[in-house]
């Protein structure tokens, strides 16, 4: 791969790098046996190649984000996936000197909750750290240890309603990338420690330094933290009747049709009433939410990888005008399908000028 070359007489990089102070920011990352290795690795990625770049631009002559990854034992570690990576230090043997530090997380919570002395020494290590993070399912050691008490804090999709059920004292918010409660940040599901990690590159550097990074990792820089982590396949329960789970399966694949609760209720031959009555309490969603969020998925596919009309767009997702599918983006995104289009469409892959 091509080296990082960030010219410093790009005058967007130069000005917001040559204006922070070259600090050697300590990055720690907790790992343990059965954990997921993404949790690690994308944040890593992240940081190292911010690394890269200010060392490749004359800005720092050392890395600037030192990485270690932290377990009960130096050494090998078996991941959830069967690889193994290695940890360099124990935790137990660092008692400062950390800047960010990073809580893996497992598809197996226990993996997490097994070790007391793990949470003992978080809770005494997190008043010595500048940033305190989980990826994932990490957040559930941070709730353990009882450092999310009273705060806001997001997981991976599939745990949130387990984290709130477990540590009723948090505000869980399961629509997030990720979240920032004071020095501590949660975020979402594995590759949202990605989003984390840029995140924090640029609180450090700028947002040039960070959307350099994310171009050469293939990512977005900016998809924030307000944005729903999951699509309608997943936000929907999947219907246990028969007819409900091939109904579904059709809409998601004719959004052009007339998708009105009565043509549906026509299809499975019900009367309107009686199949939104069951419609919601299979899946937790109206018919009509279901239609709209299926098409909003649909739009936002197109308008992230295609360069058609935003007239093309509505066509093709089912919304049928533009003024339709705009007010549905505000009603669930918060955001319009042109905004959308900017922040997350497609990228000049040869530019390194900021956003």
């Amino acid at each position: 791969m091509e080296k990082i070359k960030p010219s410093l007489s790009d005058q967007s990089f130069a000005a917001q790098v040559l204006a922070r102070e070259a600090k050697v920011r300590p990055v720690g990352i907790v790992s343990f046996p059965g954990v997921e290795i993404l949790d690690i690795t994308g944040p890593m990625e992240v940081f190292a190649f911010a690394n890269m770049a200010l060392q490749n631009a004359g800005v720092s002559r050392e890395p600037v984000y030192p990485i270690e990854v932290l377990a009960k034992n130096p050494g090998p570690i078996t991941t959830s996936c069967g690889l193994e990576i290695l940890a360099n230090k124990a935790y137990c043997d660092i008692h400062d000197g950390i800047d960010t530090l990073l809580i893996a997380g497992a598809p197996d919570v226990d993996c997490l909750l097994c070790d007391p002395a793990l949470q003992d020494w978080v809770r005494a290590i997190a008043p010595r750290v500048r940033r305190l993070a989980s990826v994932c399912t990490g957040a559930f050691l941070l709730a353990e240890s009882g450092l999310l008490d009273g705060r806001r804090a997001t997981s991976h999709w599939a745990y949130c309603k387990q984290l709130a059920c477990d540590y009723p004292s948090i505000t869980v918010e399961p629509d997030r990338i990720f979240v920032r409660d004071g020095f501590i940040s949660t975020s979402g599901g594995i590759t949202s420690g990605i989003d984390l990690a840029l995140s924090m590159v640029e609180e450090d550097w700028g947002s040039a330094l960070a959307l350099l990074v994310a171009r050469y990792l293939v990512v977005f820089l900016k998809r924030p933290g307000g944005q729903t982590q999951f699509s309608a396949y997943l936000t929907s329960d999947s219907a246990s009747h028969s007819d409900l789970r091939d109904l579904q399966a059709w809409i998601m694949t004719h959004l052009e049709k007339d998708l009105r609760v009565e043509m549906l209720a026509e299809r499975v031959a019900m009367s309107p009433r009686n199949f939104a009555r069951l419609f919601l309490t299979e899946t937790g969603m109206t018919p009509a939410k279901f239609v709209e969020v299926a098409r909003i998925d649909a739009a936002r596919h197109y308008l992230g990888s295609t360069r058609i009309s935003i007239e093309a767009v509505a066509d093709k997702s089912g919304f049928g005008d533009t003024e339709r599918m705009r007010r549905a983006f505000i009603r669930q995104l918060g955001i319009n399908p042109q905004r959308y289009r900017d922040c997350f469409g497609l990228p000049d892959p040869y530019s390194i000028k900021a956003a």
